[in-house]
């Protein structure tokens, strides 16, 4: 296998799992995806998840093509680099600090029922589309992936492929969470919660110390 090819492998393994671990801890979007296929069926929930991949993606091309267009600019791969080093950290102390504060909850036995999102008659993709699009996690969390992986050698269209994969991942946990629900399975149990926030954090903190080796290595 050429380093080219090996490159493309490991972008797209590393978006893979990026995207799994984004997308699998609690959120809206789960929870909007998980009440649609308990009361409407397959399709209806799963649009939901279709349409926030399509939000996610849009923010992954806009930054990628920002990020992609100003890399060879003086100074913007350091500061993307910084940029990125500081989003990650803060992902990486929200996810482990929501994990910890379940914990403390289930604990304690006061974990409290999320409220459920408001009924709607159609639209799931239009939904999804607009509870991407409108998440100001969305542009942080692309800021830091792109950022990381522009601060390297990742080019434009390394950093579309980086995000193709992210976007697939999560399609795929969309799919396999609205047919494991529509079988019978049960979500969104405290202990679920605790290990995917947990799971996710530790990651960040994983691609943050790539990081910061990438700097000391100038």
């Amino acid at each position: 296998m050429s380093p080219s090819e090996s490159g493309a492998l490991a972008t797209v393994v590393t978006g893979l799992l990026l995207g799994w671990s984004v997308a699998w801890p609690p959120g809206p979007i789960n929870a909007e995806m998980i009440r649609r296929a308990l009361a409407r069926g397959f399709w209806p929930a799963y649009a939901v998840g279709l349409g926030a991949c399509s939000g996610d993606f849009l923010w992954a091309l806009a930054v990628a093509l920002g990020a992609g267009a100003a890399a060879d600019l003086p100074g913007v791969r350091p500061a993307l680099g910084t940029i990125s080093l500081a989003l990650l950290l803060f992902l990486a102390w929200t996810f482990l600090s929501g994990a910890w504060r379940s914990w403390r909850q289930l604990r304690l036995g006061a974990a409290a029922a999320s409220p459920a999102p408001p009924d709607t008659a159609r639209g799931g993709y239009l939904l999804g589309l607009g509870m991407a699009l409108s998440s100001p996690w969305n542009i942080a969390f692309w800021l830091a992936v792109i950022g990381h992986r522009a601060s390297g050698s990742l080019d434009l269209a390394g950093s579309l492929l980086l995000a193709t994969a992210v976007v697939v991942a999560a399609a795929a946990w969309g799919l396999f969470l609205c047919s494991a629900v529509r079988l019978g399975a049960r979500f969104a149990t405290p202990t679920w919660e605790i290990a995917t926030r947990g799971a996710t954090g530790l990651l960040m903190l994983f691609f943050a110390g790539q990081l910061i080796l990438r700097f000391a290595r100038g």
